[in-house]
């Protein structure tokens, strides 16, 4: 791969907020039936670069980056707003949203009947699904209640955290030892070497661990942007350094620049430095997260593959009596809604408290109802073991 720098490149930004007049859709919702198609290991032998297309960086208007920096961190002045009315519409949007994709508290029943006699294998994103959304993403620790009941999940289900953070982060929040953690939205994965030996035996992405108390094989299609990637994280780091409230986190195969604390004001200005920066690397796109810019390389590889490449290193891939559930709440959660909906072999579930367009078939309003459906599914997993 030439890593060789010019002038061309990607950026990709959000889709734009649901208004009322997108969510006049029909609320019908198509039932998980049996899967038509298996995943094939083939799928992940090759993970190629995507070509960076013609149009220049530098002719990328700042005003449409600052514009995908605001529909993805809504920020409105307490002055203009009526609250009763704005309080109002809020309601009545969700409630229209909620038709569309139910909540999965409401839905437990209809999830578990079609999960009678299949495998459960559980996947979840991190940040605003296990633990809430905070200022310092260094202080996103999930609560002692959430994590007991990840463990008790894990207990019974296959179970892995697929998030944008780095595997290594994310194992230091979580800490529990009967998870499978990918990091870096899927380009950081940790396999069992036991269901992996003879899928990647001859890739060069894969290699022997031992941290988190087991052998394992790491999955890292990413690995050669590395140079790059710190490259570009001391670039940040030293062009944001004085604006106030700017964070630079690097999560190994992803860069993450956090403008929670920033102010409205100086966006512009956190806009064009990172602007500046990338417009020299065009092996790396960016995209929006939750006020967070995250820049990533540009491979053909996200959440989505993720979880296919998971179920087939568990060795449920080519099994028809197995169903996937990912929970998640953020755009990238979104390729992995795309496959289970797309294969019509499992369930997404969005964990939102306002409407958005997605693939997920059912919602959660934030992380204590996502742990109320956790303990949920252990205590169904208990009553069917009990009657067995």
């Amino acid at each position: 791969m030439d890593l060789k720098q010019n002038n061309n490149t990607v950026v990709l930004v959000d889709q734009a907020p649901v208004s009322k007049s997108r969510l006049a859709m029909s609320s019908s919702l198509p039932a998980c039936s049996p899967p038509s198609a298996s995943f094939s290991s083939g799928l992940y032998l090759t993970i190629p670069e995507k070509i960076p297309t013609p149009s220049k960086f530098d002719e990328i208007n700042l005003g449409v980056m600052l514009d995908a920096m605001k529909s993805s961190s809504p920020r409105k002045n307490h002055e203009d707003i009526n609250f009763e009315d704005a309080s109002k519409d809020t309601n009545s949007a969700y409630r229209t949203w909620v038709k569309k994709y139910p909540s999965a508290l409401t839905s437990f029943e209809q999830i578990t009947n079609y999960a009678k006699g299949k495998k459960v294998a559980l996947f979840l994103d991190y940040d605003g699904t296990l633990s809430p959304i905070v200022d310092n993403p260094d202080n996103a620790f999930m609560s002692s209640a959430m994590r007991a009941a990840v463990k008790d999940v894990a207990k019974f289900f296959p179970a892995a955290i697929i998030s944008g953070r780095s595997r290594d982060k994310v194992y230091e929040f979580i800490g529990l030892k009967d998870l499978f953690y990918a990091g870096s939205h899927g380009m950081d994965l940790a396999c069992p070497v036991k269901n992996s030996n003879s899928l990647f035996s001859h890739h060069s992405c894969i290699r022997r661990n031992y941290k988190q108390g087991k052998e394992l094989n790491l999955f890292q299609p990413a690995s050669k942007f590395l140079p790059i990637i710190n490259e570009v994280f001391k670039s940040l780091i030293e062009k944001t350094k004085d604006i106030k409230g700017s964070k630079v986190e690097n999560n190994k195969f992803c860069l993450s620049v956090h403008y929670r604390l920033v102010d409205e004001k100086n966006w512009s200005v956190i806009a064009q430095r990172v602007h500046d920066i990338l417009k020299n690397y065009p092996l790396l796109q960016l995209t929006h997260g939750r006020k967070v810019l995250e820049i990533r390389p540009i491979i053909d590889w996200n959440k989505g593959k993720a979880v296919n490449l998971l179920l087939e290193c568990l060795g449920l891939n080519d099994r028809d009596d197995v169903l996937p559930i990912y929970i998640g709440d953020d755009r990238t959660d979104e390729d992995a809604f795309k496959v289970l909906r797309e294969l019509n072999r499992g369930y997404g579930i969005l964990v939102s408290s306002v409407p958005k367009e997605t693939d997920a078939h059912y919602s959660l309003k934030d992380p204590s109802e996502v742990m109320v459906f956790l303990r949920s599914l252990v205590r169904w997993k208990n009553s069917q073991i009990a009657s067995d």
